[in-house]
């Protein structure tokens, strides 16, 4: 076990920062209540090694709160998958994560991604057994 050389001590800057962060995390909320009544958009992003996704919805202000998140390492199959395959990936992911919510919507929702790669699916392709499953 590491002996630790210094006493940790709870000075004055440490305190100013701890009341900020407390003051920024209870001001407004972190995660809104889902409301299917409003606008829904699902934000999805992929890396070679991590899905991430966002639920947010329009409130009457304009602004578009989170109501969700969900992030999940890939498994090391998914991991070799071709890039625009991952993309696809991450957006049936979040489909069936907030399916729930999704289907009872009042209004059509959107669905964001950053990634062009996902044009692969708009022309007639050849698939394999996955990608039709």
């Amino acid at each position: 076990m590491m002996k630790r050389k210094q006493k940790w001590e709870w000075i004055e800057g440490q305190e100013g920062v701890f009341r900020e962060l407390k003051e920024r995390f209870t001001k407004e909320p972190v995660l809104a209540v889902p409301d299917l009544d409003k606008k829904i958009r699902m934000k999805v992003d992929m890396s070679d090694y991590v899905i991430e996704e966002v639920l947010s919805m329009e409130y009457e202000d304009g602004r578009w709160r989170s109501v969700a998140f969900f992030s999940k390492s890939l498994n090391e199959i998914e991991k070799h998958y071709e890039i625009h395959d991952k993309e696809m990936l991450v957006v049936i992911r979040g489909l069936e994560n907030w399916r729930h919510l999704l289907e009872d919507t009042k209004f059509k929702f959107e669905i964001c991604t950053d990634h062009k790669n996902l044009e692969y699916y708009m022309k007639a392709q050849k698939l394999n057994r996955r990608q039709v499953h």
